[in-house]
């Protein structure tokens, strides 16, 4: 079995996910009842053993952070995107959610995120994103888009209404059809423009922009979203590293952002 076809099988993704419009996804519903318990210490032993075993199961996966998980005996580690479970011997591998059943929340979601949010903040949003600010600003997502995809395409038509609402949208390009595609061309040529942001409406919009090649962050944004996990687009992420779903109504994710921002510790 192919490395490609075992990590498919592991992290419960299709190797075609990103060739089609995205399924609905929920929206992370954390509680602020209780905070999640803390995990004990790793091991450098231990580490290195789930390592090891994830290494010989995954050959070629970025493991991201090792670390003891909430459930005694158990180590989560992130893998592109993704926390698998695995015992500190790393003989046993279990995928799936974790829940607290006490507080009724899923404590995978949030190991996802804090995964996620490491690598959307190393991205420098000058260099690499354009950017629709709201003027008073609440919430900041960033949206892995792709200049030919449908619900890319409405979420856009509605993108005063998400700025009025306080959220500024950060978009980052993902051309599901793959590097030299298309859309990839396209998504380049919206970079290039003088004016990126009436670029990116104009395209979306079906006009067929003057093709143009400059230094541009699109191959950097594809690798970031293949590491994120995503499976489609538009992929809506909150600044905590929360996966929204893909489109989402403005009105609608104006509530999740402010439902995930009351449970989170320092208020984002």
């Amino acid at each position: 079995m192919n490395r490609s076809l075992i990590l498919s099988l592991a992290l419960g993704t299709s190797l075609a996910a990103c060739a089609a419009e995205p399924p609905e996804r929920p929206a992370a519903a954390p509680t602020a009842d209780r905070a999640a318990p803390a995990p004990a210490a790793v091991s450098a032993d231990a580490e290195a053993q789930v390592r090891a075993a994830l290494g010989s199961l995954l050959p070629g996966a970025e493991i991201g952070e090792v670390r003891a998980s909430p459930l005694p005996g158990l180590m989560e580690a992130n893998i592109e995107g993704r926390v698998l479970y695995v015992s500190s011997d790393g003989r046993y591998l279990i995928q799936g959610n974790l829940i607290d059943v006490e507080a009724r929340d899923n404590l995978t979601l949030h190991a996802e995120a804090r995964g996620r949010k490491a690598l959307l903040d190393s991205v420098d949003v000058s260099q690499r994103a354009v950017v629709f600010p709201a003027a008073n600003e609440k919430h900041v997502i960033k949206v892995f888009t792709d200049i030919d995809c449908g619900f890319c395409r409405r979420m856009h038509r509605q993108i005063d209404e998400y700025n009025r609402l306080g959220i500024t949208v950060q978009y980052l390009f993902y051309p599901r059809a793959g590097l030299g595609s298309e859309s990839f061309d396209k998504a380049v040529s919206v970079w290039c423009a003088r004016d990126r942001r009436k670029a990116l409406t104009d395209a979306k919009n079906g006009v067929e922009l003057p093709r143009a090649n400059c230094s541009n962050p699109v191959t950097m944004d594809y690798d970031l979203g293949r590491r994120v996990g995503l499976s489609g687009t538009p992929a809506v992420y909150a600044a905590s590293g929360h996966e929204l779903g893909g489109y989402v109504e403005p009105a609608e994710l104006r509530a999740r952002l402010d439902e995930l921002a009351a449970s989170q510790p320092d208020g984002r």
